[in-house]
């Protein structure tokens, strides 16, 4: 049996029940239906509008913007790869090929300039992941200006080349040591952990690891200065005076097959590998002066190299070791 409901009688002061007609009822019952109705579509509405709950559509478009953002993001350690060979590029033309044939090295600012007036980038604005697409396609547009800028300076070099043929002789540019003789690069040029005293101490050369008695190879053409161990801390050495500023030095051999005044070619076979001097193992330190001043053998070896072995020594010669001697 349903409850009876009353209301209070203002007039009799009593309370009476309430009468409900069947018309009554059925505009409740639709109120109701309605009221339903209105707050489902209104739940509804929110949830599908808030981070809870996603369709079908709005998970497979989340899906595809996180494979983007993937795709991005090993587009760009790539592009940190390639920015480091090429910045490498454009220091061995500014320091050694335009300097080799007197040729004013190009500006840091034109290399990386810009592109100036219209924002070329507008069209990528408005996005959640602006940001990461408009600096990734800023690289790329500096980067491909940094190439086009390095091909038209190689090609000016290769007209002065056509004049420097002797130059090009004595520039000591090939690895003193074949790479299938090597055991590795053990320390590059810059500063290094000391094996002696374990402190950071500037490295003036490059190590090469190998067994004792691997051949060491003459990087250019030249006159041999000195062939002796009577300088501290090298052992037995070999000096070569190439010519046009140029010495290169060869440290820790275990024995030479040269003497002081005699002229040698670029792939000549001058001494051999060992560990005399101060040193801490089997080892070839190799170094390059130009004018008296001690520069970075890893820019000369154009010579002997393919992009890929030279990206490999690249990495390897900037690791913050200790070195052999």
């Amino acid at each position: 049996m349903s409850k009876v409901k009353y209301y209070f009688d203002h007039e009799t002061l009593s309370y009476r029940p309430i009468k409900l007609t069947n018309k009554n009822r059925v505009s409740n019952f639709l109120l109701f239906i309605l009221s339903s109705f209105f707050l489902a579509f209104f739940s509804l509405f929110i949830l599908l509008n808030s981070e809870w709950i996603n369709t079908p559509a709005e998970i497979a478009q989340k899906r595809l913007i996180q494979n983007y953002e993937l795709q991005f993001d090993i587009l760009n350690k790539k592009l940190t790869q390639i920015e480091t060979v090429v910045d490498n590029i454009e220091e061995r033309d500014n320091n050694l090929y335009r300097v080799y044939f007197e040729a004013s090295p190009i500006p840091e600012a034109q290399r990386r300039a810009g592109f100036g007036g219209v924002n070329r980038y507008k069209n990528l604005q408005g996005y959640d992941n602006s940001e990461l697409i408009i600096n990734t396609a800023k690289r790329l547009d500096i980067l491909s200006k940094q190439t086009v800028v390095q091909s038209k300076s190689l090609d000016e070099i290769e007209r002065l080349a056509l004049n420097k043929a002797a130059l090009l002789e004595a520039i000591p540019s090939i690895q003193p040591i074949k790479n299938e003789d090597l055991t590795r690069m053990a320390s590059g040029y810059g500063y290094r952990i000391d094996p002696f005293t374990k402190t950071r101490k500037k490295h003036n050369g490059m190590d090469f690891t190998a067994k004792r008695g691997t051949p060491v190879y003459a990087t250019g053409n030249g006159i041999i200065k000195r062939a002796d161990n009577r300088s501290s801390g090298f052992g037995n050495h070999i000096r070569i005076d190439h010519g046009f500023g140029y010495f290169s030095l060869y440290a820790h051999l275990s024995k030479y097959n040269v003497r002081r005044g005699q002229k040698v070619k670029r792939g000549d076979v001058i001494g051999y590998v060992g560990n005399t001097g101060r040193s801490v193992g089997p080892h070839l330190h190799y170094e390059i002066l130009k004018d008296n001043k001690k520069i970075n053998p890893l820019n000369f070896y154009y010579g002997n190299l393919s992009p890929k072995e030279f990206e490999a020594l690249l990495t390897m010669s900037k690791q913050q070791n200790q070195s052999m001697d």
